[in-house]
């Protein structure tokens, strides 16, 4: 603003500053810096929220994962034996998954075996016959049998084959415990006859 006075034939001139339109437009800058850095900030916290709840559930879904049993014992648990009058030294038993679970690999698969008499034992995969400490894992699709078979899909069911030694006797109560890779672990128990023959179904 620009004020002229007159005094004793001289003129003079005051110019006078206003503030208000830079004062309003400072005020606009540090309101809108504001807004620009809670608008940053809540993007921030929302996204560590949003990965928060993510893992979260990622761990909820393993934690059920790991809790539940998808393997599943399928029919009768046999026992043969070369020699009926010592015991039985061959379990066999097929296996198979709980309908919706995912495929279960069976090289990482272990069987626990124990009776009353003996220690357990563990079992590990094997790519061809059981022997000594390794279980068999053969599918029969179609009158075919394939043998060291690596992996189990809901729809199939495979024959788990193992060698015990020493032979179990008659009357005698075998613990098996399947613990596959994924899941918990399938615990049971069969008894074997009172009278043995060649081949015995374990109840």
């Amino acid at each position: 603003m620009v004020s002229i006075y007159f005094n004793e034939g001289e003129i003079m001139i005051q110019h006078k500053t206003d503030d208000k339109a830079f004062t309003g437009l400072e005020a606009a800058i540090v309101l809108i810096a504001f807004v620009v850095v809670a608008a940053v900030f809540s993007y921030v916290v929302l996204g560590a929220g949003f990965f928060t709840t993510q893992k979260a559930q990622e761990t909820v879904y393993q934690a059920i994962a790991q809790a539940t049993s998808n393997i599943q014992m399928m029919g009768q648990a046999y026992g043969t034996a070369a020699n009926p009058d010592q015991g039985i030294d061959t379990i066999t038993f097929a296996v198979g998954l709980a309908p919706g679970s995912p495929p279960l690999d069976l090289t990482l698969m272990k069987i626990i075996f124990s009776t009353p008499n003996d220690p357990p034992k563990t079992y590990t995969w094997s790519s061809g016959l059981a022997s000594g400490t390794l279980f068999s894992a053969n599918e029969t699709l179609s009158g075919i049998t394939t043998s060291g078979h690596q992996s189990l899909s809901p729809q199939n069911q495979t024959q788990i084959t193992l060698l015990v030694s020493p032979v179990v006797p008659k009357n005698t109560i075998i613990n098996l415990e399947i613990r596959p890779s994924v899941g918990a672990a399938l615990p049971f128990s069969k008894t074997t006859p009172p009278s043995l023959t060649a081949t015995n179904v374990l109840s």
